[in-house]
């Protein structure tokens, strides 16, 4: 079968924050007198939703970082920076309404208790059938690292007196020292303040090992780390892709837009596998094939398409996708659902307008 319909779009992309992703929430719509026993859907068009996940790394400099070989013998970070890396990438099917594919599913008037349950866009969902609910594909992100503690909490009133920076450098060096000292002192058991108990053991120790870092930092620095995630939306024409830019990436500044070059290009390669189908037909097919689609509940006959994203000369992704821009449409007929005992139910992926499921 043909697509009778062309598609005159040009490619979308889009770049969006993930801010969360919730199962698709549908509503049912019932077939009763007063909307002539039917019931208005749409049906979808592809948007390939290519979902970056970032890792972001703050550098930051320490207050006596000159210090840290001398005294720790430690080699610091020297400047404070935040860095960017792409962690991995994840590439989804979601279905956006297809303004040019609205169509009506018409029952009989003494049909019983017909009913269609759309999402909240319009797409069809099922007919006489509750809606299958699934979770979409998410990535898992790690939890942001603690921020650093305020190490001049920790300071003595000599050290905090002192007149020079490599004076108070000396001075923390030397606390950093007496706390090592300490810890060691409690491990063996040669503390002259031994902790009394198991649980105040696990404080004291707890307290030691934080002022130590904290101390420490100061000299070496700190790093800190947080996980995000970022959505390039491309809508395909009918036309195939080769190696588009999507988006970019700079290792100073995350995930950019695509016409920006301070980031190195994402590519995108979409190769339609779908089986070729002879498009010339005469009129009078033509007719035919638009009356059955007039006719019945259409749905669509997603094609099949290999998509490849690319990043630094290396593959990130090689899958097969379904796109409904490169398959066909057909119809389920009228009396299907004629049977008035046992409604016949139609599962749906409302994400490709296809048909997931017909139980009779």
């Amino acid at each position: 079968m043909i697509q009778i319909k062309r598609l005159i779009f040009s490619a979308v992309i889009v770049l969006l924050p993930v801010v969360g992703i919730r199962p698709q929430q549908t509503v049912r719509m019932n077939a009763v007198k007063a909307n002539n026993y039917g019931v208005i859907y749409s049906l979808p068009k592809t948007s390939l939703v290519v979902t970056l996940k970032v890792k972001k790394t703050v550098f930051n400099r320490g207050e006596f970082y000159q210090y840290a070989q001398r005294y720790l013998n430690i080699d610091p970070i020297t400047e404070s920076r935040t860095e960017f890396t792409l962690e991995d990438v994840m590439v989804t099917n979601r279905g956006v309404v297809d303004k040019e594919n609205s169509y009506m599913v018409i029952f009989r008037p003494n049909s019983l208790a017909p009913y269609v349950y759309l999402t909240q866009e319009g797409l069809i969902s099922t007919i006489n059938a509750e809606p299958v609910t699934e979770e979409p594909p998410t990535f898992e992100l790690p939890a942001p690292s603690p921020a650093p503690l305020n190490p001049r909490r920790f300071l003595s009133e000599e050290t905090l007196m002192a007149g020079s920076t490599a004076k108070q450098a000396e001075l923390v060096a030397k606390q950093i020292f007496d706390l090592r000292r300490s810890r060691n002192d409690i491990l063996i058991g040669e503390a002259d303040n031994m902790p009394p108990d198991g649980e105040a053991y696990k404080v004291v120790m707890e307290q030691i090992n934080a002022q130590e870092k904290a101390l420490t930092e100061m000299f070496s620095g700190s790093t800190q780390t947080e996980y995000f995630t970022r959505e390039i939306v491309i809508v395909p024409t009918e036309k195939e892709i080769d190696r588009m830019i999507i988006g970019r990436f700079s290792v100073k500044l995350g995930p950019v837009d695509a016409d920006n070059l301070a980031g190195e290009p994402i590519y995108l390669t979409l190769r339609n596998k779908t089986p070729k189908i002879e498009s010339a037909i005469s009129d009078k097919e033509r007719e035919r094939l638009e009356k059955k689609l007039s006719e019945g509940v259409v749905y669509n006959v997603p094609g099949k398409a290999q998509l490849i994203l690319e990043f630094k000369n290396r593959a990130l992704k090689d899958m097969e996708v379904d796109v409904v821009q490169f398959g066909t449409k057909d119809v389920l007929v009228k009396k299907m659902f004629d049977n008035m005992k046992q409604p016949i139910k139609v599962i749906f992926y409302p994400e490709l307008g296809a048909i997931r499921q017909i139980i009779q």
